[in-house]
């Protein structure tokens, strides 16, 4: 079993930061490839970015984050960062955490990012 435990979410204005931590802990040398993913209210539950197991870390970005979120990988401390910069009232959702593992696909509860306009 892989555990996960986001943090980072909140208020912020228009044009602001934030950053999101998720924290990894169980069978952690399973997991192939970790991601975030968000979803607003009535809408679908979509990628925002991954991050691979590979050295180097290959990324993928969903486009209407490009440019603005980073998404990192400390395997030191087994956790997952999203950086995210330039924030938009349309990036206002909660943000999960997810780890795809040999033996199945695990989420995190969800931290709530508000960005007011």
């Amino acid at each position: 079993q892989v555990q996960l435990v986001e943090s980072g979410g909140g208020l912020v204005q228009a044009g602001g930061s934030l950053r999101l931590s998720c924290a990894v802990s169980g069978s952690r040398f399973s997991i192939q490839d970790m991601g975030w993913y968000r979803q607003a209210p009535g809408k679908q539950r979509d990628l925002v970015a991954s991050i691979s197991r590979a050295r180097g870390g290959n990324t993928n970005y969903a486009d209407s984050v490009k440019g603005r979120f980073t998404i990192s990988r400390d395997n030191t401390k087994n956790t997952v960062h999203l950086q995210m910069n330039s924030l938009k009232p349309e990036d206002t959702a909660v943000y999960y955490c997810n780890a795809n593992a040999l033996m199945g696909v695990f989420w995190g509860q969800g931290t709530q990012v508000t960005v007011s306009s």
